[in-house]
Parts: C-alpha cells; sequence; structure tokens
C-alpha cells in the first residue's frame, strides 16, 4: 500500500485531522478529557495560523498529520506554556515556526513507535507528582534502557539498515520531510518544538537533531521544549545519512 504526504487547506481534511487528534488524544491516550470536546474535535487557537500536513493510504484515509505554526499575533505554544533558557529574541521572528501535533492512526503504529511519540507512564503523570531529577538527565546521550537495540546518537552501530529504518517510520519521516521543504522555501531556520524524549530518539536517528530549551511542563502530557537549527540539521544528514539528504533536498 502506497503513502502520499500533502500540505492540507482543504475544509474537509482539517476537520478529519481533527478529529483523528480526539481520537488519539482523548480514548488512546487520555491526554485530554473528551467532555471538553463535545464536536469530537481537537483544535485551538494555533491551528488558524499552521501549516498543515497529511499522510493518505491508497483510500484517501488520513493516516498522521502534523502541523507547523507559522509566526503569528498568537506566538507560538512553546514560548506561552514552557519557561525557555534561550534569548528568544535573538532570531527573526519570521525564521522561527513550531513543530506541533504529530499525530499517527494506530494501524500505522507499532509499540515502540507509540512510545517513542506519546510517552511512557511516566511522561503521562501530572507535573504535580513528576519528579524531574529521578526521570529526566540533561544528558545528550539519554536513552531508555528499553531502546537499547535503537540506534542513538553517540552510537553509530545498528541492527537495522537505513531503509528498513526508513520503512519502519515512514509516516513520522515522510511528515518531517514535507515541513522541512516548505520551511526552506519560506527561508525559516529555526523549529520550536514540545515532545516527549522518545520523539527526539526517533527524530535523532534520522539526523533531526533537537536541542533541549528548558524543564518538562504538563501539556498534553509531560513534555520538553527543545529547538532545532535547520542549518545544523542538514549538516548532520547530509553527513551522516546522504540518501534522506538527498530525498529532503530534491526540487528544492
Amino acid at each position: 500500500m502506497s503513502l502520499r504526504i500533502k500540505h492540507i487547506s482543504d475544509e474537509k481534511d482539517l476537520k478529519d485531522i481533527y478529529k483523528l487528534r480526539y481520537k488519539i488524544y482523548c480514548y488512546e491516550w487520555c491526554f485530554e478529557k473528551p467532555e471538553n470536546h463535545p464536536d469530537e474535535i481537537v483544535s485551538d487557537v494555533f491551528d488558524s495560523n499552521a501549516l498543515h500536513f497529511a499522510v493518505k493510504d491508497d483510500t484517501q484515509k488520513i493516516v498522521g498529520a502534523v502541523s507547523l505554526i507559522l509566526n503569528s499575533p498568537e506566538g507560538f505554544p512553546t514560548e506561552k506554556y514552557c519557561e525557555l533558557t534561550i534569548n528568544k529574541d535573538e532570531i527573526p521572528r519570521d525564521s522561527i515556526a513550531e513543530v506541533s501535533r504529530l499525530v499517527i492512526h494506530r494501524d500505522y503504529r507499532r509499540r515502540a513507535e507509540d512510545k517513542y511519540i506519546y510517552g511512557p507512564d511516566e511522561e503521562r503523570r501530572s507535573i504535580g507528582s513528576f519528579n524531574f531529577s529521578s526521570n529526566y538527565s540533561n544528558n545528550r546521550s539519554y536513552i531508555r534502557r528499553a531502546d537499547d537495540k535503537y540506534k542513538h546518537k553517540g552510537s553509530r552501530r545498528s541492527i537495522e539498515t537505513y531503509s528498513e529504518r526508513r520503512k519502519r517510520h515512514e509516516v513520522v519521516i515522510s511528515l518531517y520531510k514535507a515541513m522541512y521543504q516548505e520551511s526552506r522555501r519560506r527561508k525559516i531556520t529555526h523549529w520550536y518544538a514540545v515532545m516527549t524524549k522518545g520523539v527526539v530518539i526517533l527524530l535523532n536517528k534520522f539526523g533531526f537533531i533537537f536541542k533541549e530549551i528548558g524543564d518538562p511542563v504538563d501539556y498534553h502530557g509531560i513534555r520538553t521544549p527543545y529547538m532545532a537549527d535547520l542549518g545544523q540539521v542538514e549538516q548532520e544528514i547530509m553527513q551522516e545519512y546522504p540518501e534522506l539528504y538527498e530525498e529532503l533536498t530534491k526540487g528544492l
């Protein structure tokens, strides 16, 4: 079955994305309460200032989606909900976008991917009972024991070939490819993101390097703020993952 990535602007497709968020956030992972979304969609004020990307299968069903929030008077969720350790004013506002609301249909996820994207139990606990010092580390070589078999930054050995790994995470990488190419066209140089550590580990495996810029917060589950410098990302992918670099830059 082939998958196609698309920049979404059609209202019907946007509603399907919001419904997929509702299904995953409210019922599969319980990040949000269903009663707060009586229309069975999950959307917020940032969606009107975002580019939306979706992966569709052969039946035109949306099986994955992500949003890229652009600069606007509404600002960015990362700045609104997190206390940052960087000087955000050093980067031109129109050069920043925020990666947000990554969702993948359960038929296209594996249990390992669930852990990466939505986090294990400790990342779904309330912030009030969360012990940062015992659960998180500022060490960039952080990795869970359950992930020992996976390749991570600092250890270039892997039991998988690139093509096998690329295929296994096809939906995620296709979405990030679409965001990267659109960012290049719009001269966006930096991405914000508020993610689980697991997503960072997964993205690192393909050269999408995000740096921690604040402490974890309770934002759709326990999440940590990050920033990626797309210039550095390009260099990392070009050097370590030339096949992916060729794919990302083709047509630009």
